[in-house]
């Protein structure tokens, strides 16, 4: 019979993970681009079902149009739509868009709101889109649980939940808070890297050792 792992001991073998992992990529950081938390906003909205890659080829060009909250407030929903329409699901992203940069205006004097509550109260902003800005934006920690880290959260054995957000509630219990936006993007990197959906590579992966579920 497996030894069940206690919590304290679950949450000491994480962190060796993600020194380890940390040794394995050194400089992660958020790969969308942005220059503003609205851009960063705009960006991982337009990020659901879609890679970074693209996101970050549609973006290029919709931020030298539009330049601020207000542009995007002001823009013409079909158009657009059709300018990020090889996103995926471009009308529910655009009117997200539109209807979140309305209400920041509207409610926050334009300036992107900083707290969980505020920001999940936005058009099209769930808790993984306010983590990735809490975290991104103001280094205000935050756990952002995409399929990645919902993958690797159940293989490595820190979570047994299937819901995003009680993996997050986990996670955040197990885990050191300065530790939860770059635990996000560790996780993420090794989930593209060593660890996919299908056929993960236990033969190079750096926490082979650590993890419950290797080979």
């Amino acid at each position: 019979m497996r030894r069940v792992e206690s919590a304290p001991a679950r949450g000491k073998r994480a962190l060796a993970v993600l020194k380890a992992l940390r040794v394995e990529f050194p400089d992660v950081e958020c790969a969308l681009t942005h220059r503003t938390p609205h851009e960063l906003l705009v960006a991982t909205i337009l990020s659901a079902q879609c890679t970074d890659v693209r996101v970050n080829i549609v973006t290029r060009d919709l931020f030298e149009k539009y330049r601020s909250v207000e542009d995007f407030a002001r823009a013409d929903i079909r158009e657009l739509e059709r300018e990020v329409h090889s996103t995926g699901f471009f009308r529910n992203k655009a009117r997200n868009i539109l209807g979140m940069s309305r209400e920041i205006i509207a409610l926050h004097g334009s300036i992107v709101p900083r707290t969980m509550e505020e920001l999940t109260a936005l058009p099209g902003v769930g808790r993984k889109t306010a983590n990735v800005i809490l975290g991104n934006a103001f280094g205000i920690p935050g756990m952002v649980v995409d399929t990645h880290v919902m993958r690797l959260s159940n293989r490595l054995g820190f979570s047994r939940k299937s819901d995003p957000v009680r993996i997050e509630a986990d996670l955040c219990a197990i885990l050191p808070e300065a530790w939860w936006t770059e635990a996000s993007h560790l996780l993420i990197h090794h989930g593209r890297k060593h660890c996919p959906a299908r056929s993960p590579r236990c033969e190079t992966c750096p926490v082979r050792g650590k993890c419950p579920s290797a080979d």
